[in-house]
Order: C-alpha cells, then structure tokens, then sequence
C-alpha cells in the first residue's frame, strides 16, 4: 500500500485572508485619525496667527507708551483680516517693582452675537520700566 501524497495548498485560507483584510483595516482607521488631526489644525492655523497678531499689538500698544502698565485687567476687540477677536489683558505686579507681569488671552468672536467663542491663544510676558 502505497501512502496517499498530502495535498500541496495552493493559497490562503479564509482565516488568513480575515486577519489580513482586519490589519489593513487598523491601519487605514490610524491613517484616517491622523490625517483628521491634521486637517483640523490646517483650519485654525489662520485663527491662530490672526490672535496672535492682536496679542502682539496689544503688547505693542502697552510698550510705546514708555511707562510701567498699571496693574488690572482690560479687554478690547481687534479686527485683522475681517475676522474680530476679543483680546483680555491681566497684568499682574512682579516681586522686582520694575517689572510687570502682562499675561494676553485671545478669543474668537461671533460677529452675529458678538459673543466670545473659544480661547486660541494664551501668552505672557513680562515688560519692564526701561
């Protein structure tokens, strides 16, 4: 008796193929996140460099005026590029009494209610008397 030859696969098993459509899968799902992420921060990117500008005005604004900011808070409305944000300004005394401590919150504004949206930008600084 002769034994009979073992068959020889010739592909996958459906098993295989599963695991194999279930990475590919895993894999397009990272790529979509990732790819979102990147989306969403391509579309507040002009938000961002707008605020900035009116925090860089702001502080601006308080050096040429060629003497120590009062300490307090004030807020005001900036318009760049059509777009209005709200801008709040806290400056805060220092332990050296020549300095001040100017921290700037920048808010979009929603032109139909004129209402503040969301903080996009947080910066400090800190400013002398010279």
């Amino acid at each position: 008796m002769n034994p009979k030859p073992k068959r020889r696969s010739l592909g996958f098993s459906l098993i295989e193929v599963l695991v194999a459509i279930g990475m590919v899968a895993l894999a397009l799902m990272a790529g979509m996140a990732v790819s979102m992420t990147l989306i969403r921060f391509a579309e507040r990117q002009p938000a961002l460099l707008l605020a900035q500008l009116c925090a860089q005005n702001d502080w601006v604004r308080l050096r040429l005026q060629h003497q120590l900011p009062e300490s307090g808070e004030s807020s005001r409305t900036c318009t760049q590029a059509g777009r209005d944000f709200s801008v709040r300004l806290s400056v805060m005394a220092t332990p050296n009494p020549d300095f001040r401590r100017v921290l700037s919150q920048v808010q979009a504004t929603d032109a139909a209610t004129d209402a503040a949206q969301q903080t996009l930008l947080r910066l400090s600084t800190v400013m002398g008397r010279y």
